[in-house]
């Protein structure tokens, strides 16, 4: 008798879906940036400063070009927009808006850039991650007493915007990634944390800026 053979069941895996994408090309730039890094001595140290350089450059363009393509960031700043048009802080003109959206959305992106910065060389260096958020969050409470009060709203609301669906399959692999490459790294207690720090910064970052744009 002839056996029947079953045909093999579809994997989910292999068609997967975009944030899968993301999180395969995080882990993938993370372990690449991490092998940089992490190169044994007997290589040239001159090589090794220049691939440093290269990862720390490397990281931030990532952290600011992937929150200036958040849509979510594009909502709050077009709307922020609208409101400080009609309470008078800025001109009621399309050029006035624009401007005011475009100077949101790179502070806002430089502070996430800022963030991972900071991120990778804790991953790097073994740096304690709840000193740093307490720290963080102490500036936080400390610019909310002096920061104009019509920033402070938008400032808290930047920090949440930021982690949303373009940066947090990417930066959550990027730092699982690096960890799991590194040398007395462990992803578990050393991988994570960059989104913190990713819904941190902002909030420093952009109530900086409207203390600025209140003292000019």
């Amino acid at each position: 008798t002839m056996k029947r053979f079953r045909r093999p069941r579809s994997r989910g895996h292999l068609a997967p879906p975009g944030g899968s994408l993301r999180r395969a090309a995080g882990l993938l730039i993370g372990d690449f940036w991490a092998r940089l890094l992490d190169q044994p001595r007997e290589r040239a140290q001159r090589g090794l400063v220049v691939a440093q350089r290269f990862v720390i450059a490397a990281v931030s363009f990532l952290g600011f070009g992937t929150t200036v393509a958040e849509p979510a960031l594009t909502a709050v700043a077009n709307e922020a927009a609208q409101v400080a048009a009609g309470a008078g802080a800025i001109g009621d003109t399309t050029e006035e808006r624009s401007r005011y959206v475009l100077g949101l959305r790179i502070t806002v992106a430089l502070s996430v850039g800022t963030a991972l910065l900071i991120g990778v060389l804790r991953i790097l260096l073994g740096w304690s991650l709840p000193l740093l958020i307490i720290s963080g969050y102490v500036m936080v409470i400390a610019m909310t007493t002096v920061a104009p009060p019509e920033i402070v709203g938008i400032a808290y609301d930047s920090g949440g915007v930021t982690t949303s669906t373009v940066t947090v399959p990417l930066v959550t692999a990027l730092g699982v990634g690096m960890a799991s490459s590194l040398r007395d790294r462990n992803p578990m207690t050393d991988g994570f944390g960059l989104i913190a720090f990713a819904s941190l910064t902002p909030m420093i970052f952009v109530m900086a800026y409207g203390s600025i744009i209140a003292w000019i």
